[in-house]
């Protein structure tokens, strides 16, 4: 059993930054793709960003795109998403996600095996 934990998040203005972390135990994290999804108030949770197994490859979602950096390391059994440029609609509660297999499509969210509780991100303007 795969437990993540998140953590990073906070208060920023518009413009700033932040670093969000997703820490794994009960399970080596490379042997997963990992992402992270966002929820807004009000809004269904949303894809964000992904990385596969060996980092080589990650995507984004439109809206991240440029400012957003996925990573992972094996190391530390972490993954890591930088946010730059961040946006008053950035806010929303981050939560990273495991799936087995990184594919050429981002799969539907019930193929994520493992989630995290989740960490609060909010963007004042």
């Amino acid at each position: 059993q795969v437990e993540l934990v998140e953590s990073g998040g906070g208060l920023v203005q518009a413009g700033g930054s932040l670093r969000l972390s997703c820490a794994a135990s009960g399970g080596i994290i490379s042997t997963y793709a990992m992402a992270w999804f966002r929820q807004a108030p009000g809004k269904e949770r949303e894809f964000v960003a992904e990385i596969s197994r060996s980092g080589i490859s990650q995507r984004y979602a439109d809206s991240v795109k440029g400012r957003f950096t996925i990573s992972r390391d094996g190391a530390k059994n972490t993954v890591y998403l930088q946010m730059l440029s961040l946006k008053p609609e950035d806010t929303a509660v981050y939560y990273c996600a495991a799936t087995p297999t990184y594919r050429t499509y981002v799969p539907p969210q019930s193929e994520y095996s493992y989630w995290g509780q989740g960490t609060q991100v909010t963007v004042s303007s």
